[in-house]
């Protein structure tokens, strides 16, 4: 109700009514595919339905709900079957950080009750915040910066959707859903040249400085 994502979801309070119906509409078409959630959900849904929804989402403002931290040695963890997404290891003890990005809930029992106020701890490796401002400011000569298209403050420019404070793991999954075309419909056929030559550092760099940005 809050808006508020998890990992394997998206943040969507504060989205602009126009993209938010732009997203159902790819997926009634199945120009954007999620055949297990999100193609039936929009199917059953008339348009009525699909823009008061909109409406009652862009109407909430975003608040801060992943902390982003760097470090070459992040606690042990595993994915939970239950509730799709990374928990800590009841062995305790830290692991490699790697190429990756490990986002954990702060208080795993309040995530699971979809608690608005219990966000999320993602760990990513060391200079990936700085060389992630690089990318987003400047391009890094591998892209094009990102706040031509979604504003200088990256909170979202008319009907383009903030990237400000979005859960790493969901935009570095993104983004790199757009460069292969497994995500396709309008916003990915925007974004594909814009990715094309992106590594996956780069994805995780520009994933944790993003999710580092407050939301609004």
């Amino acid at each position: 109700m809050s808006g508020q994502g998890h990992p394997e979801s998206a943040d969507i309070a504060g989205l602009p009514v126009a993209d938010f119906v732009r997203q159902m509409s790819d997926f009634q078409t199945g120009a954007r595919r999620e055949v297990n959630r999100m193609e039936p959900i929009a199917r059953a849904l008339s348009d009525e339905d699909v823009r008061l929804a909109a409406e009652y989402y862009a109407a909430l403002a975003p608040t801060p709900f992943v902390e982003v931290i760097e470090t070459a040695t992040p606690p042990k963890t595993y994915v939970s079957a239950n509730a799709r997404h990374r928990v800590l290891s009841p062995e305790g003890g830290t692991e490699p950080m790697g190429h990756r990005i490990v986002q954990i809930p702060k208080d795993p029992s309040r995530t699971n009750i979809r608690d608005p106020k219990s966000g999320f701890t993602a760990y990513v490796p060391p200079g990936s915040i700085r060389r992630g401002e690089e990318l987003v400011k400047t391009g890094g000569g591998v892209t094009v910066p990102c706040a031509t298209c979604h504003g200088d403050s990256l909170t979202g420019l008319g009907d383009v959707p903030r990237l400000a404070g979005m859960q790493p793991v969901y935009l570095a999954r993104q983004l790199i859903s757009m460069q292969n075309g497994s995500r396709a419909g309008t916003n990915s056929a925007l974004m594909k040249p814009a990715v094309a030559n992106l590594s996956e550092d780069d994805v995780i760099a520009i994933a944790a400085y993003l999710g580092s940005l407050p939301p609004r």
